[in-house]
């Protein structure tokens, strides 16, 4: 692509998420510009101040026009702020402040909560029984009587309004229910209850389906599960076994999420691993990144959600989130995305695909030649749906 924000990646990625939610009313793209351009490049103090001094304004903006009774201008600018509150918040591990973490998660939800409150359709915040407690979630109402819902399964580090553009307003525009959740190491359930990631995901699911089954506004036999990003493992491993859903979407596909940590290693370190010498792996991991502070912040933030500091440890916990013996056992109609460029788990939507067990099955391309590249496609959120949700049209009458 030859118009870029930024040449660090990460930093890319995420403004590209920034720019494409604009369609949702999540941003506004002269915002995204101007706060980009304030930016030192692969700073992440840098990226938090400024992303957060934009949430700043913009929730000024918002509690203004509450005050006035201006509902939807104060709705939108709660919206955007929870927005580039959530883009800051991803890089504040990075900064000089690390402890302002929880406090910059708490705003994000906070305004995300006061947009929900002003929200032109029905939404509810929703508690889902979980295990002797609760998931935290929401639920759009697509209108009265039972109604197609869609799950939404958020990916391993994704804030709640993503949601938004990942499926929730396109299902309540087409009369869809849709629900989504904090499950164990996301959001609410990370930083509020202290749950991390588990990889027999089918565990989560099922209460979800239970608790929307007991509604009278949900069609139980009309019930799709939906991942984006680390969700593409999460969905289909889901669906191996909780067999009440009607149809499920993988964007992308993902057969092994350890790939994308074990392609960045060294066969030495790989040697190690394999060899059960965690405490050398564990050295040897420090000593190579502790000259880059990039690396540490996304090495911190991906190893957040799994509650443990040993990379040698998530390691040997990620060897279970393997597909290759699951993926034949799905039997429900089940969407993968195939993103061209995908970053994270290259030509692991076709290995899925090729896995799956269901006679019905799409492999769904985005290129970059309509704007659809990257990881789930952030350029091309409106196209994206269109595409899924019109499949889902045909495969859930």
């Amino acid at each position: 692509m030859s118009h870029r924000f930024f040449t660090d990646e990460g930093f890319e990625f995420l403004a590209l998420i920034a720019l494409g939610s604009a369609a949702y009313r999540l941003s506004e793209v002269g915002e995204v510009y101007a706060t980009a351009d304030r930016i030192t490049d692969g700073d992440g103090e840098s990226w938090f101040e400024e992303w957060m001094a934009t949430a700043t304004r913009v929730r000024r903006i918002a509690e203004d026009c509450e005050s006035r009774g201006d509902v939807v201008s104060a709705r939108d600018a709660f919206l955007r702020a929870a927005n580039y509150a959530a883009t800051a918040f991803f890089y504040v591990l990075a900064t000089n402040d690390p402890s302002r973490s929880l406090h910059t998660w708490r705003s994000h939800r906070r305004d995300f909560d006061r947009a929900m409150k002003l929200w032109p359709t029905p939404v509810s915040h929703v508690e889902i029984p979980y295990e002797g407690t609760h998931l935290h979630g929401y639920f759009w109402s697509g209108g009265e009587g039972p109604r197609p819902t869609i799950i939404l399964n958020n990916g391993s580090d994704g804030p709640v309004s993503d949601m938004l553009f990942m499926g929730a307003v396109d299902a309540v525009a087409r009369g869809w229910n849709a629900i989504t959740f904090d499950g164990p190491g996301q959001g609410y359930a990370l930083y509020e209850q202290g749950m991390f990631f588990r990889y027999d995901w089918e565990k989560v699911i099922t209460p979800v389906v239970d608790f929307l089954v007991a509604r009278h506004d949900v069609d139980p036999e009309r019930i799709v599960l939906s991942g984006n990003s680390q969700g593409g493992y999460w969905v289909p491993r889901a669906v191996a076994f909780e067999k009440r859903i009607a149809a499920a979407v993988a964007d992308p596909g993902v057969v092994r999420v350890d790939t994308s940590w074990r392609s960045h290693l060294p066969p030495v370190m790989i040697q190690l691993l394999e060899s059960g010498d965690d405490a050398d792996f564990d050295s040897y991991f420090a000593q190579g990144v502790e000259n880059d502070p990039v690396a540490q912040t996304t090495l911190a933030k991906r190893k957040e959600p799994y509650g443990s500091d040993s990379m040698a440890a998530i390691m040997h916990e990620l060897e279970k989130w393997d597909l290759a013996d699951v993926a034949g056992q799905i039997t429900c109609p089940i969407l993968i995305t195939e993103p061209e460029d995908e970053q994270f788990w290259p030509g692991q939507s076709r290995q899925l695909f090729d896995l799956v067990g269901s006679p019905v099955k799409e492999l769904m391309s985005f290129t970059a030649e309509e704007g659809g590249n990257w990881h789930c496609e952030p350029k091309a959120p409106q196209l994206r749906a269109q595409r899924i949700f019109d499949w889902l049209a045909k495969v859930v009458a």
